[in-house]
């Protein structure tokens, strides 16, 4: 059956999330579809910062022991409120750092090569930060880059067979590292089957969380994940550049992070400032360097909705948003060239969609003219994400009206078919 209007908005009365986005400070007259690039912001995220501010125009330095929201014990207290979200016991969870300087930890950490085992698997898909840091720990280990990381192939450009995943796991491989969902297509993996078949073969598994965290539940603990990492500025709404976040498994508490610094010490000895590091005895051992106080603090109001929520509400609306937009552009835009690259099934998809077209980088920029706000990854594909948070049925369906407008007009061909400067 034909999706209409009426459907739509049966949809949105019927939404118990609907009350969320009156929270969010959604950009005026505009369809924002970019949440998997950066999370709008939230009044309770806001709060959150100008209460940290506040503190330390009252407190000064007795900020860091005193108050609400002491900042000695912020990155503690935000892993223990980001733990539900992956599946995680609180102690498990840490919020420091950013995406690659925590897996720059992690590597350094878990990365321990022998006379058998020196190889790292990752994909060709995946997103450069990962790459540049695993080719990064292996040249500071004396290995060649180009011989030992193995970056799994793509059989059709967009997704990576999960066989494939498989088949390269060999006695060579030390470590694999993974995306929980591939930024370009949407894929999400099998996070369990794989990591399972990883252990029986010996293997570390460790897993980039950053386009699924805040829209698909996990069981990272449970699933005997050995360790994860991920921003909390896109789905989690953070704020740009805000703090990243980690996960340990408790099976590893025993181990020293490979990049020791004052902040990952235990906390009643941390200021006997000894020379002898004595680490913290859970994933707070895996941060470096002073917490970024005021990058964190939206994060402890953006989490509020989330664990009031639980994640799998979020997931349930985000598969039907996803999945009502892939109908709505396969019956409005079928004769214009566009092509759904992120798999159809469930199971397989992230929270946002994908779709190719020659002429992506033009498209978007005539959406931008019409306050629709898309994402482009060079060199043709267009990301739409319908947040559960803050995004509406309608505005799915008006996005895909617009799309269908701009292609019947040709609007797109008074622009140049290349990326601005950040896409």
């Amino acid at each position: 059956m034909p999706i209409n209007l009426d459907m739509i908005e049966k949809w949105d009365r019927e939404d118990s999330l609907s009350k969320y986005r009156e929270e969010f400070y959604l950009l005026k007259d505009s369809i924002y579809m970019d949440g998997n690039s950066l999370g709008l912001l939230s009044k309770r995220a806001e709060q959150s910062l100008l209460s940290m501010l506040d503190s330390w125009k009252k407190r000064g330095i007795d900020g860091w022991t005193s108050g609400e929201e002491p900042w000695f014990y912020l990155a503690e207290k935000l892993g223990e409120m980001s733990a539900p979200l992956v599946g995680a016991r609180s102690e498990e969870v840490i919020v420091t750092g950013s995406t690659t300087t925590n897996l720059h930890q992690l590597l350094a950490t878990f990365y321990i090569p022998d006379a058998e085992r020196t190889k790292i698997v990752s994909d060709e898909l995946n997103f450069p930060s990962d790459i540049y840091a695993i080719q990064s720990i292996l040249s500071l280990k004396g290995y060649k880059p180009e011989e030992h990381l193995i970056a799994i192939k793509s059989r059709d450009g967009h997704t990576i067979d999960e066989e494939d995943i498989i088949a390269s796991l060999k006695e060579d491989v030390a470590l694999l590292i993974l995306p929980t969902v591939l930024y370009r297509s949407g894929q999400l993996f099998n996070i369990e089957k794989i990591t399972k078949i990883a252990h029986e073969k010996g293997i570390i598994v460790g897993w980039d969380g950053c386009h699924s965290v805040g829209t698909i539940p996990h069981k990272f603990h449970d699933w005997n994940v050995d360790f994860a990492y991920w921003c909390n500025y896109k789905y989690l709404n953070s704020g740009p550049g805000g703090v990243g976040s980690l996960f340990v498994h408790e099976k590893h508490f025993n181990k020293t992070p490979g990049l020791m610094g004052w902040f990952g010490s235990d906390k009643q000895k941390q200021f006997d400032m000894e020379h002898t590091f004595l680490k913290a005895k859970n994933s707070g051992a895996y941060q470096i360097g002073t917490p970024h106080i005021f990058s964190m603090a939206p994060l402890l109001g953006a989490l509020q909705m989330f664990n009031e929520i639980g994640m799998e509400k979020l997931r349930v609306k985000s598969l039907h948003m996803t999945k009502i937009m892939m109908s709505l552009i396969e019956q409005e835009l079928s004769h214009f060239g566009f092509k759904i690259i992120n798999p159809k099934e469930d199971t397989s998809r992230g929270g946002h969609i994908s779709i190719l077209h020659p002429e992506a980088a033009r498209i978007c920029k005539a959406l931008k003219e019409h306050r629709v706000v898309p994402d482009f990854r060079k060199p043709n594909i267009i990301r739409l994400a319908p947040v559960a948070l803050y995004n509406t049925y309608q505005d799915a369906y008006d996005t895909v009206i617009i799309l269908k407008e701009i292609m019947q007009n040709k609007e797109y061909e008074k622009f140049t078919n290349e990326r601005e400067v950040v896409a």
